[in-house]
């Protein structure tokens, strides 16, 4: 399995200078769109540096491509969609969606001991929303450090430095929608029905 995931990191590449080539984008132009470091690019794309999965979301999102299609997931004449997990350092990411463009959806599982140590807040383009499903999130954005339990939210500016991790010694399930800059998870209610004034 893990040599499954070399293979398809270590074409990724490739297939990332492919599809800037192919978009006339410059490294400075996707620099400024994912907040990756033109040199970090330039080695992500010479496979001199393997992506790391934070870097592989805003890359699929600036590209215009779904996070198995940029690690190249092989298409089948089957119709029905098969989702394929990408787990690096103990995070397992598996994509809800395969539309490019628009709010993405991707369930996330941390491993407890997987992110030890200090945080290491990045930052990159885009808005995220977070949802507890099991398990406790240790979110870290900005100058905020909070735990968030089952059934709790959050969202934020994704230019905000941020990191995520399980809280303590037992995994974290979560649902993550990220979108582009602007884009934001909207909840729509139900308005409460009119109370009559007559009480007679």
């Amino acid at each position: 399995m893990d040599s499954d995931l070399d293979q398809a990191l270590d074409a990724v590449g490739p297939r990332l200078r492919a599809l800037r080539k192919q978009r006339e984008t410059t490294l400075a132009d996707l620099s400024a769109a994912t907040g990756i470091s033109v040199s970090t690019l330039s080695r992500l794309e010479s496979g001199a540096r393997r992506p790391t999965l934070e870097q592989l979301l805003p890359l699929a999102r600036a590209h215009g491509v779904t996070l198995d299609e940029l690690v190249d997931a092989p298409p089948t004449g089957d119709p029905r969609i098969h989702l394929r997990p990408v787990t690096q350092h103990g995070m397992t990411m598996l994509p809800l969606t395969r539309r490019a463009g628009g709010i993405q959806a991707y369930k996330l599982i941390i491993a407890p001991d997987s992110r030890r140590g200090e945080p290491d807040p990045r930052t990159h383009e885009g808005y995220e929303w977070l949802y507890v499903l099991n398990g406790r999130l240790r979110l870290v954005l900005g100058e905020h450090d909070v735990v968030l339990t089952p059934g709790e939210a959050a969202e934020f500016d994704t230019r905000v430095p941020h990191w995520f991790g399980a809280a303590d010694a037992e995994p974290v399930e979560f649902l993550s929608l990220f979108g582009k800059q602007g884009e934001r998870a909207h909840l729509r209610a139900r308005p409460e029905p009119k109370q009559s004034s007559d009480q007679s």
